[in-house]
C-alpha cells in the first residue's frame, strides 16, 4: 500500500516536530509525515507537494499567504492543539488563588492557551501571560510552561513543564477522514489516544457509542426501502445489501459483505459512477433472468467520490408503484387531465399558439396565459404541465377570483391548527405545498388582492412559504402558471396589479387566439362536440356561413354550448331558426341579418355619412376578411401610402375606432389587428353590388 503524505507547517520547529510525531506515531505505516517551520526557513517558498497539508493558525498571516507556499489545489487543515489530561490534573492540584505565569512563544499563544485551560475547569488560580519581549510586573509564585522553558525569566526557578500541548482527537479524526483512513478510528490505539487528550467536546466513548446509533439506524432504514440498495466503498467493495436486494439479486448479504462489487454484480457500474462521480440514470439490465431497473449514485464528500449506492426495482413493482400514486393522485384531481394533442384545431393561430407554448413548456419560467374568457386557457395549462420535466408531479389549479379574499391566503398557503376559528384540527397544507415538484395553475390572476400580490412575489422570489398561523420556513419547488382575461398592463397602470409581480409573471406570455381567429376550427370542434355528447345532426350552408363569421364572444365555451342545444332540438338538419336564444339576441342587437335578400334590404340612405377615406379602410379590412387574417393600422397606412391616398395614422385609428363602436369590425388589442364583423361584410358587400351608394 503506497504511504500518504502529509505536511506539517508550524512557526516553531520545535511545535512542529512535536505534532509530526504524534501524527506519524497513530498512522503509523500508512502515512509518511514531513515538518516544515518559518523558524528555521524550512517552510520558506514553495513547498512540495503532499496529500494533506496540516498548518498552524500563527504559521501564516493570511490565506493569501498560505497561497504563496502551498501548492494550487492542495488540501489544507488547522493544527488543532489541547492538553493531556494528567497534565491538566496537575495544574488542578495547585492551591487556590496561586499566581501563575503562563509562558509561551508569542502573546496570542499564550492567551489562546489561558483560554483553554479556563475551559477545563482552571479557574481556581490566577494565570498571567508571558512571552518573548514581554515585561514581569508583578511577582508570581510560580511558572507554568507548555514546553518553553527557555522563556521562563530566569528570577523564576519554580516552574511547571506541561510539554507541548498535543494535537487534539477531533484534528486526529478529520486527518483520517481526509485521506480515507476511517477504518483506524476503531483500532484500539486511536482508542488510546482519544482518552488521553482532554477535550470539551464529546469524548471517544460517546462518539463511538453514537457511531453505533448511527449505524442501527442506517441499517432499519434500508429494511424499510420498498427497492433493493447495494452499497460499496470508494474501493469498490460491498459494505450493505438490504433484504430486498438480497430478494432480487438472489444472494446472501453475509456472504458478499466485503467483497469486490465487480465480482459479484458485473453488470451493475459501480466503477463507472465511481470514476465519473456523477450519478448513473436507471438502465435497464437482466438479473437471474428477470429486467431490472439499476440507478447507480455517488457519495460525494469535499468533492472526493467515498462510495456510492446502486437501486433496484423490478420492472413490475415500478409500475405497480406509479399505478397506486396516480390512483392517489386522481383521486386528489391533483393530474393533469390534458395534453397538446387534445388541443383541437389546425389553423395557423392555434398550430403557432401550440407550436410556442410546447417549447415554453420545457423551460422552468413562470407562462402567461392572455386570452378571452372561453378560449381554453385551463387546457393550455393542463398541457403545458404534461409536456413538462414535471409531468410527473402534482398539477393543482385554482381560480384566484371564485375564492373569496379571507379565504384565498389559506388555501393558497395552507395554516396551522388553531389559527382562525374554524380552523382544521392539525392544520392543512396549502395549493402551494400541494404542487410541490409540480404545476400551480392560479386562473383569472389579475383577482388577487394586493396583499397576496405581495406574498405570491415573495414565493416567486424565495421559493418558500410560511402557513397562515405558522412559524417555520417551508421550502417549495413549483412552477406557476398563470392566466388573465384582462389587460395586466393597464392594471399595472391603475395601480391595482403590482408592477414587479407582472414582470415575474410576464417571463414568458402568449396570447391564446379567440374562436374569431381560427377559422375552420369551429367546425372541426363543433364535430368534436357532436361525438362527445353524442349529437347526430348536420348545419346547412346558411348557418355555416354565419357561424364563420359571428364573432363568437364566449369562444369555445360557447359553441360548446350552442351544440348542446342544438342535440336537444332533436333536429336532423340546423338552420338559423334554431339558433339558441343567446345569440339570436346578439344578432338582433347588432342588427345582422342572414341571408342575401335580406341584405338588400339595408337603407343605403344611411351610406351617405361615410367618407372615402372610411370606405378605403372598409375596402383593406374587406381583403383581410377573405384572406381570414387579421391587418392593422400600419398595414394600411403603408396601403395607402402606395396609393397616394393623403390619410394619417390618426386619421386611420378615428376610422377604426368608430368602426369598432358600430359594431364594423373588431379592434383587437396590442398586436392582434381588426377584423371584419358580419354587419361590416354586408355593409361592404351592399356598397359594391348598390350604384347609389
Amino acid at each position: 500500500m503506497q504511504k500518504k503524505t502529509i505536511s506539517v507547517v508550524t512557526l516553531d520547529k520545535w511545535a512542529g516536530a512535536s505534532y509530526s510525531k504524534e501524527i506519524q506515531e497513530l498512522f503509523d505505516d500508512y502515512v509518511e509525515v514531513r515538518s516544515f517551520s518559518f523558524m528555521d526557513g524550512s517552510a520558506s517558498g514553495k513547498l512540495e507537494p503532499a496529500d494533506l497539508f496540516v498548518i498552524s493558525t500563527d504559521a501564516y498571516s493570511s490565506a493569501e499567504e498560505v497561497s504563496k507556499h502551498v501548492p494550487l489545489g492542495s488540501q489544507t487543515m488547522a493544527i488543532e492543539v489541547s492538553f493531556k489530561w494528567s497534565e491538566l490534573r496537575k495544574m488542578k492540584e495547585l492551591p487556590a488563588g496561586t499566581k501563575v505565569l503562563f509562558v509561551n512563544l508569542t502573546e496570542t499563544m499564550a492567551r489562546e492557551a489561558i483560554t483553554q485551560l479556563e475551559q477545563f475547569g482552571i479557574t481556581h488560580v490566577k494565570l498571567i501571560p508571558f512571552y518573548p519581549g514581554a515585561v514581569l510586573k508583578e511577582e508570581v509564585d510560580l511558572a507554568v510552561t507548555p514546553g518553553e522553558t527557555r522563556y521562563i525569566p530566569e528570577e523564576i526557578t519554580d516552574y511547571i513543564d506541561l510539554g507541548q500541548r498535543s494535537c487534539t482527537s477531533g484534528m486526529m479524526i478529520e486527518i483520517a477522514l481526509r485521506l480515507g483512513f476511517e477504518n483506524l478510528l476503531e483500532t484500539q490505539k486511536f482508542k488510546n489516544y482519544f482518552q488521553a487528550i482532554a477535550t470539551s467536546n464529546y469524548s471517544f466513548d460517546q462518539m463511538f457509542a453514537k457511531s453505533i446509533r448511527l449505524e442501527s439506524q442506517f441499517h432499519l432504514l434500508m429494511e424499510t426501502l420498498k427497492d433493493g440498495v447495494i452499497g460499496v466503498t470508494e474501493k469498490n467493495e460491498i459494505f450493505a445489501c438490504n433484504s430486498k436486494a438480497e430478494d432480487i439479486t438472489k444472494v446472501c448479504a453475509s456472504i458478499i459483505i466485503g467483497k469486490q462489487a465487480d465480482a459479484i454484480f458485473p453488470t451493475i457500474p459501480f466503477m463507472k459512477c465511481l470514476q465519473a462521480k456523477k450519478a448513473l440514470p436507471a438502465r435497464v439490465h437482466k438479473l437471474n433472468g428477470v429486467n431490472i431497473s439499476i440507478e447507480v449514485i455517488p457519495v460525494m464528500r469535499l468533492n472526493e467520490c467515498i462510495g456510492a449506492f446502486a437501486i433496484l426495482q423490478k420492472f413490475n413493482d415500478i409500475e405497480i408503484r406509479q399505478n397506486e400514486l396516480r390512483r392517489q393522485l386522481s383521486r386528489h384531481g391533483l393530474i393533469a387531465k390534458y395534453t397538446f394533442d387534445q388541443v383541437i384545431g389546425t389553423s395557423k393561430a392555434i398550430v403557432q399558439t401550440k407550436n410556442v407554448l410546447k417549447r415554453m413548456a420545457t423551460s422552468e419560467s413562470p407562462v402567461l396565459l392572455i386570452g378571452e374568457t372561453g378560449t381554453g386557457k385551463e387546457l393550455f395549462a393542463h398541457a403545458i404541465h404534461s409536456a413538462s420535466g414535471r409531468s410527473e408531479g402534482p398539477f393543482v389549479a385554482i381560480n384566484v377570483a371564485a375564492v373569496p379574499e379571507n379565504l384565498l391566503e389559506s388555501e393558497l398557503f395552507g395554516y396551522e391548527e388553531g389559527a382562525f376559528t374554524g380552523a382544521k384540527k392539525g392544520g392543512r397544507p396549502g395549493l402551494f405545498e400541494l404542487a410541490h415538484t409540480g404545476t400551480l395553475f392560479l386562473d383569472e390572476v389579475e383577482g388577487m388582492s394586493m396583499a397576496l400580490q405581495v406574498k405570491l412575489l415573495r414565493v416567486l422570489q424565495e421559493r418558500e412559504i410560511m402557513r397562515v398561523g405558522g412559524n417555520r420556513i417551508i421550502d417549495i419547488d413549483v412552477r406557476i402558471v398563470a392566466a388573465t382575461n384582462e389587460s395586466l398592463e393597464k392594471k399595472v397602470e391603475e395601480g391595482s396589479f403590482r408592477r414587479d409581480l407582472y414582470y415575474r409573471l410576464n417571463t414568458l406570455p402568449i396570447v391564446i387566439p379567440p374562436l374569431s381567429e381560427r377559422d375552420n376550427d369551429i367546425f372541426l370542434l363543433i364535430e368534436n362536440f357532436k361525438t362527445e355528447l353524442g349529437g347526430d345532426f348536420v348545419l346547412s350552408e346558411e348557418i355555416k356561413i354565419f357561424f364563420s363569421q359571428y364573432q363568437w364572444p364566449g369562444n369555445i365555451r360557447e359553441l360548446r354550448n350552442a351544440v348542446e342545444y342544438f342535440i336537444f332540438t332533436d333536429k336532423k338538419v340546423i338552420g338559423m331558426e334554431d339558433l339558441p336564444p343567446t345569440i339570436s339576441r346578439t344578432l338582433l342587437t347588432h342588427n345582422v341579418v342572414h341571408d342575401e335578400s335580406t341584405r338588400q334590404e339595408i337603407d343605403v340612405l344611411s351610406y351617405d355619412c361615410y367618407s372615402e377615406n372610411f370606405w378605403f379602410v372598409m375596402e383593406e379590412l374587406f381583403k383581410a376578411s377573405n384572406d381570414h387574417i387579421s391587418i392593422g393600422r400600419e398595414k394600411i397606412y403603408q396601403s395607402a401610402h402606395e396609393k397616394d391616398l393623403a390619410l394619417s395614422q390618426k386619421e386611420i385609428r378615428d376610422i377604426l375606432k368608430k368602426m369598432d363602436e358600430e359594431n364594423i369590425c373588431k379592434v383587437k388589442k396590442g398586436r392582434g389587428g381588426c377584423r371584419l364583423t358580419e354587419v361590416g361584410r354586408i355593409l361592404w358587400l351592399n356598397r359594391l353590388n348598390n350604384p347609389r351608394i
